[in-house]
């Protein structure tokens, strides 16, 4: 089955608005931008991110913050300045998660654990029901439930679910027409996890391959969980960090 597609936008229009949506990336290194800005063209909002972090520009996944398309972000690093403003201003909800804890809950999901237990971030505030999901006329609002908790080998343990999104929005620097990825260094931390935790998943490329020309150890992600390839190399319009500061103050 060829998974190669042409047109982004028309494929990527299959994202609803509320999808919850795994992102890959670490940092900038390997960050899906040309699917992200995509959501953005098609007009999408309401959308749940599961992702390490926001960034610290306003392309990809800062655009979809500045633009209020975001609902919810379940992340670890959430560094954007802007972001802060606008979670404290009640505008989009936050789930700060442990790094790891959120690698392993994209990883299971992908693999079908429904749950596992954890010692990170037992016994603080984003476990025991004190931190807030939200703001609202500046004071805190929803908070993040408390969580299941069990001890093992005298040590306290949160149990944490596994994360199936609808869908997941990688970026691989090769993919053979079968769907199969390898990722250059770093960008291999999170994009592997995001793609097996979506029920759906697009992957956007640097480069793509002949079926058959990627070496099964160079492999870094087997096509069975990718669905869609695009070749992507959309420039980022020059103006947009002064689009997206006039957006906020709008």
């Amino acid at each position: 089955m060829n998974k190669f597609r042409t047109d982004l936008h028309e494929h990527l229009d299959a994202v609803w608005d509320g999808a919850s949506i795994a992102v890959g990336g670490f940092g900038s290194s390997g960050r899906p931008d040309a699917l992200l800005n995509a959501l953005s063209d098609l007009g999408k909002k309401d959308l749940h991110l599961y992702v390490n972090n926001v960034g610290d520009d306003f392309t990809g996944i800062g655009r979809l913050v500045m633009e209020g398309r975001v609902r919810r972000l379940t992340g670890s690093f959430p560094v954007l300045p802007e972001f802060y403003d606008e979670y404290f201003a009640g505008r989009v909800e936050l789930e700060l998660i442990p790094q790891g804890t959120l690698a392993e809950r994209m990883r299971a999901g992908g693999a079908g654990i429904a749950a596992f237990f954890t010692p990170s971030g037992a016994e603080t505030m984003l476990s025991d029901g004190t931190f807030p999901a939200s703001y609202s006329g500046g004071t805190p609002g929803d908070l993040l439930p408390a969580k299941e908790e069990r001890v093992f080998d005298g040590r306290a343990h949160v149990l944490e679910y596994g994360i199936k999104a609808d869908f997941g929005l990688v970026k691989a620097q090769q993919a053979d027409p079968k769907g199969n990825l390898r990722f250059h260094l770093s960008a291999r931390n999170f994009n592997p996890l995001a793609a097996m935790s979506g029920r759906t998943t697009f992957v956007e490329v640097e480069r793509l391959v002949d079926t058959g020309s990627l070496d099964p150890d160079d492999i870094h992600l087997p096509g069975v969980f990718v669905d869609h390839v695009v070749m992507t190399a959309a420039p980022i319009p020059a103006d947009l960090p002064r689009r997206a500061a006039s957006l906020q103050k709008g």
